[in-house]
């Protein structure tokens, strides 16, 4: 029998060294080795056995549609493409305490009332404490089969025996094998508890969902490989202070990724919303300065936010700029194209940005609608209320075209806005689509664009003088 030694481990990628290091190489994390238990040596490689001739197919072929669970929760529907995959693999990970348990259950509860075998196994809470929070969300009479469990040889020999329709684990961290002389939550353990759980539900065609911890970055916690191993990997982002919860998709093999759906915290559980805009808009826009309105894309949806940008005198020799639900890097950006080619003396000035409703921004067609709330917001000079501005801004302070204009106007008439600023579309795409469909923008006469090309027009459409 090989002699055991200690040899040290990457939560972050895995990486194996024979030393403990305060930082990993393989992936540059800081504080990330942990002590594993190991086989010493290597043992002597054995002659490969002779395989056999694998079959290449064509293209060509019938495919057939993946089988779906209805969650009966439209906007879950919507971030997994249409609802739960037989044999697929889904992890969800967010923050403590943002409601991951909470929507497990409420949608198990649901599964369960459609007539499916639903199976919750949980390692972190007691059956208990399941009750309560079933009590708390009035699903207590779900026929939801619950256990508590952390053995996944134990879990794995149950769920052969029952075959649930659909299964969660809550969560990943509390899983560990007998063979794997480690503690639970380790790369290791997270690895082949996962592997051993996935490989179980695909052969059994069971939905199987995966609960995950994060670290105090917001990434899922363990090995990047667990993320690689699943179909589907959502996030549930929100702060524990609002009352607002968005599930957004990484990935998802079975349908598009980037997609979210929101939901909203109430004493009874997570609501659904269904028109995220009234939400992310908070009314202020035309009535004060430094307010306007963006047509952002998430996913296939088009989300109306609202941009909320101050401008103070500093008195400190660096001033100050603090940005919420935005990149930093990207506001310092535009600071200095507004300062350079634009001509607004900001650099003295403390700058700060918010994105209302806790919704983050991404995407680099919110530069306008940022700079158009900084102008505002320095010049005292309130933004039209009825209006939305879009486009990416470029470092010689022209304006660039954006995918998905025609939704964004689309989804800005249905709402009650009659003018949008937007950058000039290229002469193949000037044209805009006025079919009245549901697909295109209508383009009503009611409805003003304004089309601009250089950050400077900003300044003469709010009339300020220099």
């Amino acid at each position: 029998m090989a002699k055991a030694k200690i040899q040290y481990s990457c939560t972050e990628c895995g990486a194996v060294s024979q030393k403990w290091s305060g930082k990993c190489n393989d992936c540059n994390s800081w504080n990330t080795i942990e002590e594993v238990i190991g086989s010493s040596g290597y043992s002597k490689a054995k002659p490969s056995e002779k395989g056999k001739i694998i079959d290449f197919f064509s293209l060509e072929g019938k495919a057939d549609n993946a089988a779906r669970f209805n969650t009966n929760i439209d906007e879950l529907n919507r971030v997994l493409g249409g609802g739960l995959v037989k044999g697929s693999a889904v992890l969800i990970g967010g923050d403590p305490g943002i409601g991951k348990s909470t929507i497990l259950l409420q949608v198990m509860a649901k599964i369960a009332d459609s007539g499916l075998n639903a199976a919750y196994i949980t390692g972190e809470e007691s059956i208990d404490q399941i009750r309560l929070r079933a009590k708390r969300l009035n699903v207590t009479n779900s026929p939801i089969k619950l256990a508590s469990a952390t053995n996944v040889s134990d879990i794995i020999a149950t769920l052969n025996k029952e075959k649930p329709d659909v299964v969660v684990i809550d969560s990943i961290q509390t899983m560990f094998i007998n063979s794997i002389e480690s503690a639970p939550g380790t790369v290791s353990q997270v690895r082949m508890s996962a592997y051993e759980l996935i490989n179980m539900a695909k052969q059994n065609n069971i939905a199987i969902i995966l609960v995950g911890h994060v670290t105090k970055e917001g990434q899922i916690a363990g090995p990047k490989v667990l993320e690689h191993m699943v179909d589907t990997t959502l996030y549930f982002e929100g702060d524990r202070g609002h009352q607002f919860r968005i599930l957004r998709s990484v990935k998802n093999r079975y349908g598009a990724a980037n997609e979210i759906g929101v939901f909203e915290m109430t004493g009874n559980g997570l609501s659904e919303v269904t028109n995220p805009s009234s939400l992310f808009i908070s009314g202020t826009a035309g009535k004060v300065s430094g307010s306007v309105v963006f047509p952002g894309i998430e996913g296939s949806r088009t989300v109306m936010v609202e941009i909320q940008a101050l401008v103070s005198p500093s008195t400190m020799p660096t001033p100050r700029r603090a940005v919420v639900g935005w990149d930093s890097n990207r506001l310092a950006m535009i600071l200095a194209v507004l300062q350079t080619r634009c001509g607004v003396k900001i650099a003295d000035k403390e700058v700060y940005l918010n994105v209302a409703g806790g919704i983050k921004i991404s995407e680099p067609a919110a530069d306008v609608a940022v700079a158009a709330a900084l102008i505002s917001a320095l010049s005292n000079v309130p933004f039209a209320a009825d209006s939305v501005v879009f486009g990416e801004l470029g470092l010689s302070g022209e304006i660039r075209p954006v995918s998905q204009f025609n939704n964004r106007l689309k989804e800005a008439e249905k709402l009650g806005f009659t003018s949008a600023i937007m950058p000039k579309q290229e002469k193949k795409n000037n044209k805009l689509d006025k079919n009245q469909n549901n697909d295109n923008f209508s383009g009503s006469q009611d409805f003003i664009i304004k089309e601009i090309q250089y950050i400077s027009q900003l300044k003469e459409f709010l009339a300020i003088e220099e």
